[in-house]
């Protein structure tokens, strides 16, 4: 019986082929993610406008980036997400810049506009810089680290299917994940 294509499979086989710069791969890429993360460009940005020139350089950075992706850091989704939020926050922060009188003004609306539960565009600015600091601090980590790491969560997998999916024993996986924890801990502390 064949296996089951999952969802990231199909956006990982995409995503390879828009690395080796297949334009048809990145139209599928946009068919298949592109009303997601509008609605996620739309939720920072609050504009219609803008959150199209959001997508579209947002794409623009996934064709320019895509040889760099790195499926053991990220899934799929969650990688354009990152790159959508993160393009989002510059166009607010030209915006804002560019406006120089309407600054106040564009804050009070913006204000105005976001649900009080959901995060603002400082909020939304430093989960991204975190983000940041987070990915360069799994770069130091030893591969196999790395990999438990990104697969315990980021696809909530437990040490026991870590360890058949890595082929490992369970203490092995334990150190690992341990270990790795440690070390992004003193990472992140000497980043702040």
């Amino acid at each position: 019986m064949p296996s089951a294509t999952t969802p990231d499979d199909e956006l990982l086989g995409l995503l390879d082929r828009v690395a080796r710069r297949d334009a048809s791969a990145l139209q599928a890429l946009y068919e298949r993610t592109s009303s997601r993360l509008f609605g996620l460009a739309m939720r920072v940005v609050r504009q219609h406008e803008w959150a199209e020139d959001v997508l579209q350089e947002a794409f623009l950075t996934i064709w320019r980036s895509a040889p760099d992706y790195r499926a053991t850091l990220s899934p799929p989704m969650a990688w354009m997400s990152l790159i959508v939020r993160s393009r989002a926050l510059d166009l607010l922060r030209r915006q804002t810049s560019q406006g120089g009188d309407v600054t106040q003004e564009f804050s009070e609306t913006l204000a105005d506009t976001l649900p009080a539960s959901e995060p603002g565009p400082q909020e939304l600015a430093d989960a991204s810089e975190q983000a940041w600091l987070l990915h360069q601090c799994l770069q130091q980590l030893p591969n196999a680290q790395r990999e438990a790491l990104s697969l315990a969560y980021l696809r909530d997998l437990s040490h026991s299917e870590l360890a058949t999916r890595l082929a490992q024993p369970l203490g092995t996986i334990k150190t690992w994940i341990r270990r790795g924890l440690d070390k992004l801990r003193v990472c992140m502390e000497q980043a702040a």
